[in-house]
């Protein structure tokens, strides 16, 4: 990857926060990798090489620095508006990809050839696929030492390696030292107690959590989320397990996760979920600059410059929320997901997870499926719609997963029961977390602009007016519904 080495030194000589996430330091005297906020004393120039990830850095032989933690500098999608594969390919990785079925596997589903693939990973974020998974593990497990009580063992489990000798192994080799070397004292103060495990996870500022937590609050399924203007809370279910997660604001730029659930091997996975819903990942920066050029979404994001898009927890969750909340409003659609949670929805099982308000965890595409929907009180067609895409989920549990390009993505999900243009848009802005996905079609969105005779536009006008907004048109959107100017609008 190219580099501006003189702006990256600039970068660190002043402790820029803007470059926090963007940028790694490693100096090769000590072997160790940096942040360019890290609070120790400058290096000589000729001392430091510059990386644009962690996992390229410590692909390189160096090792994350103990005082400024590059484990907890926000996630930053660098490669979001050039590498759309890569981004998706991380999407898949989070989500276990590799453990799946490894580099060929993952490439079979992202459509490109595994040497394409490695070359994409090079050349965006300077590190393989594999280094990229094992630098997660490494700072997860770190992470996860320094602020939690947690024992090695279960460190070991919860940040996906496979055996705890191999954590020792990489922890001793990167650091020359056992991994219980590096806890502080200070992390009992993070006691797991009820079998909670509470992290921090950061985000690059600035962060809209208010109209966040609004958009979320509106569409809260009873029983399934509780939601307050400081704390989001919902159940999860995974493999049958069932836990709470809850988020909320914490000190500095980062949000706070409280997650209990019974099985540590899942909590890559969780925290996953939670940056995607929370899109920890966006750079606003970026966004904003693109999107004020704009004359009519400039003071849109003057107003809401930390606006993100909120993810969704699960990809069969949103499309049943799109299909039963379609051409009515957000309540009388979260209504009906209710009935359907009360219906087919297994209740909250697990010691020590009884939560004021949250009851039910959502319900599985089989249960969907075999349930008799009728009785929900809605339309002969949009119960047989209904069953039909759990159907199809049932049958492929990776139709609603990250796939390839935005057209194939929205092709594939529009070959769906159900699904047409403006539902397949939806759920690849939210659940795929396509930074260019637009449902054109939506009807707040065609409210909110007008042509230069004051009509209302077609959705192909707006469809050719939304090509300035490329790569960052699900931003646009997002701007245009928190505007409070695009009418009601459905799911």
């Amino acid at each position: 990857m190219d580099l501006d080495v003189d702006a990256c030194y600039r970068a660190f000589r002043t402790r820029d926060p803007r470059f926090d996430g963007r940028l790694f330091g490693a100096v090769r005297t000590t072997r160790v990798y940096c942040r360019p906020i890290c609070p120790a004393p400058m290096p000589k120039r000729e001392n430091l090489t510059f990386y644009a990830t962690a996992a390229a850095a410590q692909e390189a032989g160096f090792r994350p620095c103990l005082r400024c933690r590059p484990e907890t500098a926000p996630e930053f999608a660098a490669w979001r508006g050039t590498s759309n594969t890569v981004s998706r390919a991380l999407a898949l990785i989070d989500r276990g990809a590799l453990d799946e079925g490894g580099i060929d596997r993952l490439a079979e589903r992202l459509g490109v050839g595994e040497r394409q693939l490695r070359r994409l990973f090079r050349q965006h974020l300077g590190a393989s696929p594999v280094s990229v998974a094992q630098t997660r593990r490494v700072l997860l497990a770190k992470q996860l030492i320094h602020e939690t009580p947690l024992p090695m063992a279960e460190v070991a489990l919860a940040s996906g390696f496979g055996s705890i000798r191999r954590f020792n192994e990489i922890f001793q080799r990167l650091f020359a030292r056992p991994p219980c070397a590096l806890r502080r004292a200070t992390a009992t103060a993070s006691s797991r107690q009820n079998g909670e495990v509470t992290i921090v996870l950061g985000y690059r500022p600035p962060f809209d959590w208010a109209t966040m937590v609004a958009f979320l609050k509106a569409r809260a399924i009873p029983g399934v989320e509780v939601v307050s203007n400081a704390r989001y809370a919902r159940t999860i279910e995974i493999d049958g397990a069932h836990g709470i997660v809850a988020v909320e604001p914490a000190s500095g730029h980062a949000l706070r996760i409280v997650i209990r659930f019974s099985r540590l091997s899942a909590l890559p996975t969780i925290i996953a979920r939670v940056r995607r819903v929370f899109d920890l990942t966006a750079d606003p920066q970026a966004v904003n600059a693109q999107l004020a050029e704009d004359p009519i979404l400039a003071p849109l994001v003057a107003a809401r410059p930390g606006l993100r898009v909120p993810g969704a927890w699960d990809g069969f969750e949103l499309a049943v929320r799109a299909v039963l909340g379609q051409q009515i409003t957000v309540a009388a659609g979260v209504g009906l997901v209710a009935k359907l949670v009360t219906r087919c929805g297994p209740a909250l099982a697990g010691s020590g997870l009884n939560t004021e308000g949250l009851t039910h965890v959502f319900p599985r595409p089989e249960h969907v499926a075999s349930a008799d929907l009728m009785a929900l009180g809605m339309p002969r067609r949009r119960a047989a719609t209904l069953a039909s895409l759990a159907a199809a989920v049932v049958a492929d549990p990776h139709v609603l997963g990250a796939g390839r390009t935005l057209t194939e993505c929205v092709a594939q999900l529009r070959a769906l029961p159900g699904i047409g243009e403006w539902t397949a848009q939806y759920i690849a802005m939210r659940e795929l977390r396509e930074p260019d996905a637009f449902p054109a079609g939506d009807i707040g969105l065609l409210r909110a602009l007008t042509d230069s005779e004051g009509k209302r536009l077609t959705s192909g006008e707006l469809l050719a007016r939304a090509e300035r907004w490329r790569p960052w048109r699900a931003y646009a959107a997002q701007h245009l519904w928190a505007s409070g100017t695009s009418g009601r609008r459905t799911n």
